[in-house]
């Protein structure tokens, strides 16, 4: 299971900062998510950027494994 962390407004949504998801993909985990948590969470995920073991995953067909670490950001605003 992939190891998942969502800041700000994805913790949130989802109302926790962190969960385990067993999934082969980006997408597949994308449905997973919207699965869980719902509507308001698949609103914000369509915002937020994902990032496997630290480099950015936009595609849905990048794979995960077991042991990946997967990052939920939002858009972050400031300067």
């Amino acid at each position: 299971m992939a190891t998942l962390r969502f800041f700000a407004g994805a913790a949130e949504a989802a109302g926790t900062d962190g969960a385990a998801v067993d999934a082969n993909s980006i997408g597949d985990l994308r449905a997973e998510l919207v699965r869980l948590y719902g509507a308001e969470f698949a609103r914000v995920l369509g915002l937020c950027s994902l990032l496997v073991n630290g480099a950015r995953a936009s595609d849905d067909a990048v794979q995960l494994t077991a042991t990946d670490s997967v990052d939920v950001l939002p858009p972050f605003a400031g300067g």
